[in-house]
Order: C-alpha cells, then sequence, then structure tokens
C-alpha cells in the first residue's frame, strides 16, 4: 500500500547515529527519488558524535551526494553519561567498512539549530526521521517549542512494544541511550495549544523493535543487491572467517557488505542467526511512505524512575492515562515488500554510481 506521495520530492531532515544499519538507511533515502534529503544531524549512540560525523560525511562522499549539510550534536545525553555500542557496530561504527577520503565540512551550527533551521524552512512539508537517541530533537523543541507542528510528520525508531528489550529486558538501545530526551519528545507532541496546533498525522510514527526485528536481512538478500547493482560478489556465510572482506567490484556494495558482515557476525554472537535486524532502513522507507506499515495511535511515554524499568516505552492502548494520543505505534509489517523496495532501490543508484 502507498500514500500516492512517492512521486514528489520530499524534503527529509535525519537525526543519525551512524552505525551500520543507519548507515544503510541514508542510503536508501539517497537512492530514492521521492526523498530531498536537506540535512542529517549527527548524534552520538552508537558511536561517539564526532566518528557519527565522520562517518555521514564520508557516506555522503561515497554516495556522490551533494553538499548536504551535516550538523554535530550535543556531547551527551541530557541527564546522564555518553554510552556508545562499538560492539555491535565495530570501533568506527561501519563494521569493516572504509569510507572515501573528502574535503567536506560540518555547519557552524549545531544539530539542534539545524533541526530548527529545516523545519522554518519547510513549514509543514518537512519530514523528520530520526534513527537515534533523541537528544537533538529534545534540545531543538525546547529552543523551538512550535516544532511539532512545524514538521510534516515524524518517524522514529526506537522503543519496544509488548515485546522485549535489545539493551535491558524491557529497554530499546535508542530510548535507553537518552531516556529523558525520548520523554520530553513525546510529551511535546502531547501538548496542543493553539500556537501549536498538532493535527494527528503529525504525530510521530515510532518504529519499535515490535516491528523492525520483523526487517531480518540474511547474506541471500544482501547477495540479491548485489545482482541488482550488477556487481560481482561472494554470497557471506557463517562459515568464512571472521572479517572477510567483500570481494564486490561495485563500490558502495562492497562498503554495504563490508559494513553488514560485522553485524551479521554480532547478531550471531547474540544466538540470534547469521542475520540482522535493519531497524533504521525500515524507519527511513516508512519516513517516505507511512503506508508500508500498520500503526495503532496510543500514549506513549518512557519510564524514567523504574529499578528495573528504566528507559522502557509504554503504550497506553486502553487510555488509562486519560490523555490524548501523542504517537501512531507500529504493529505490523511486510519485511519482504519492504526488502522489495529496499533493493529496487539501492542496487540501480549503487549500479549508477559506479558508471559516473
Amino acid at each position: 500500500m502507498t500514500t500516492g506521495e512517492e512521486h514528489a520530492a520530499l524534503p527529509i531532515f535525519a537525526d543519525v547515529d551512524t552505525g551500520v544499519d543507519d548507515a544503510m538507511a541514508l542510503v536508501y533515502l539517497l537512492a530514492s527519488p521521492d526523498a530531498n534529503l536537506v540535512g542529517l544531524a549527527s548524534t552520538g549512540g552508537n558511536v561517539s558524535v564526532d566518528q557519527v560525523c565522520r562517518n555521514n560525511l564520508g557516506l555522503l562522499e561515497l554516495c556522490g551526494a551533494g553538499r548536504i549539510p551535516v550538523s554535530r550534536g550535543a556531547d551527551g545525553p541530557l541527564a546522564t553519561p555518553m554510552r556508545t555500542a562499538e560492539d555491535t557496530h565495530g570501533p568506527a561504527g561501519l563494521g569493516y567498512a572504509e569510507l572515501p577520503t573528502h574535503d567536506r565540512e560540518l555547519t557552524p551550527y549545531d544539530a539542534a539549530e539545524a533541526w530548527v533551521r529545516a523545519a522554518h524552512a519547510h513549514p509543514g512539508e518537512l519530514i523528520g526521521l530520526v534513527t537515534g537517541p533523541l537528544t537533538n530533537l529534545a534540545l531543538a523543541v525546547r529552543a523551538e517549542p512550535s516544532l511539532p507542528s512545524l514538521l510534516r510528520r515524524l518517524v522514529i525508531m526506537g522503543g519496544s512494544f509488548d515485546y522485549r528489550g535489545n539493551t535491558t529486558p524491557v529497554a530499546e538501545w535508542n530510548i535507553s541511550v537518552d531516556p529523558e530526551a525520548a520523554a520530553e519528545v513525546f510529551a511535546a507532541w502531547g501538548r496542543s495549544t493553539e500556537s501549536n496546533e498538532i493535527d494527528p498525522h503529525q504525530l510521530p510514527i515510532v518504529c519499535g523493535l515490535n516491528l523492525t526485528e520483523n526487517i531480518a536481512l540474511t547474506p541471500a538478500i544482501l547477495n540479491r543487491l548485489a545482482g541488482a547493482a550488477g556487481s560481482t560478489t561472494v554470497a557471506m556465510s557463517v562459515l568464512d572467517s571472521r572479517g572477510t572482506r567483500s570481494s564486490a567490484d561495485n563500490p558502495l556494495i562492497r562498503a554495504l557488505e563490508d559494513a553488514m558482515r560485522f553485524y551479521f557476525e554480532f547478531h550471531f554472537d547474540q544466538g540470534e542467526g547469521y542475520l540482522a535486524h535493519l531497524h533504521d532502513p525500515l524507519a527511513a522507507a516508512v519516513a517516505l511512505d507511512p503506508g508500508l506499515v500498520q500503526t495503532r495511535s496510543a500514549t506513549v511515554d518512557v519510564e524514567l524512575t523504574g529499578t528495573l524499568t528504566r528507559a522502557m516505552t509504554i503504550a497506553d492502548w486502553s487510555r488509562r492515562w486519560g490523555r490524548e494520543p501523542n504517537a501512531h505505534v507500529g504493529v505490523d509489517v511486510d519485511p519482504a515488500g519492504f526488502f522489495d523496495r529496499f533493493i529496487d532501490r539501492v542496487g540501480p543508484f549503487a549500479r549508477r554510481l559506479a558508471h559516473s
């Protein structure tokens, strides 16, 4: 199902903590003719904020992108020390991938200001996408309380609803890095006033683990991507030596395979199989076409004080809190349909890059 929006170039502002799956999400957006990536905010999470900045700039160079503004985010969460996940994404955040050299630079303004600038430059049209901790967005809303009503929509990869966590038994990584920021963001979209009137379509679409862990990339699917790019490669196997580098002759496919190899190995070590969950690419696809997922409206809040449940996301499905819904929670998705769309966009994009 589509929304009819896919033929127009939609302005997208992405806040990322790049990260293997964030990188795949950015490549998807750059490969999509219906996306106009107008800015990137770098958030510490999977790796430090400075490494995220380097990854974002390098990915733009790898993908032959124009001078898309990249802004540095906050040094750490609102109220707690910074935590990163190099064990999941590799020392530099992109597994075994290597990025090209370049002369790209960061904006002179920070990520919170970048959010506000982009929203004012595209009032009522900008689509916000967050695939990392919500620190920068919380700071942006503090600076511009009307931000929720300025966006066309917001898509958040975060949380876990009626499902397990991946950081604690109940908490998802992005929310757990900065739960205070997440709580502020959900609260901001729950405050509709005369000066900040939030329509139902402007409530955030939340892609939690209950949704994104259905998007399981396998070596066979990744090999399909190489084929769509016209690239030579050898399908990955759990029997390969650790860190085996890609043999793809397409530079973008080679980088994605080298990044995903590390991600496959991590998931295998966690007992989940030789696969990888593409949390962030699904959120990127939903940002362009919300019809890719089924949602339920609910009031969402974040536990901040629970001894065992800190950073847990709670959806009040039964309206027991007596508060209006502040989010559309993703509850179902067609993984095969998503992967078809991903390959149909990224494959030809990689092919064009190799011949440009």
